[in-house]
């Protein structure tokens, strides 16, 4: 499967953006998708993630309250609203997939995306 994440940008803090990530190739609906990013000279650290049908979602302590992920399988793309954003946000964001959770939640999912950047201003 190959992904293409979008939405990316510069926001002053307390706004909001939505990342998009578009999957294209095998059978999207089979598989968990997950929101991670990196921020300058720190480890890819895990975001969210959200299974095949959507009715279970993991977040991060530090996004929790903030950030929602959601998809479309009709439309083969999961999303990543964001909303009171921090400083302590600014990162790379990249999707990923996997067929199974264990693997996208503990951050090792078999298929990544490009990153798109997100910068919030203080």
């Amino acid at each position: 499967v190959q992904l293409q994440a979008s939405g990316g940008g510069l926001v002053q803090a307390g706004g909001s953006l939505r990342l998009s990530c578009a999957a294209s190739g095998r059978t999207f609906s089979s598989y968990v998708m997950g929101w991670f990013r990196q921020a300058p000279g720190k480890e890819r650290e895990f975001v969210a993630s959200m299974n095949w049908s959507g009715s279970m979602t993991h977040y991060a302590d530090s996004v929790k309250g903030r950030f929602t992920i959601s998809r479309d399988n009709a439309k083969n793309t999961v999303y990543l609203q964001m909303n009171s954003l921090k400083p302590e946000d600014t990162a790379v964001y990249y999707c990923a997939a996997d067929v199974r959770l264990v693997t996208v939640v503990t951050g090792t999912p078999e298929y990544w995306g490009q990153g798109t950047q997100v910068t919030v201003s203080s």
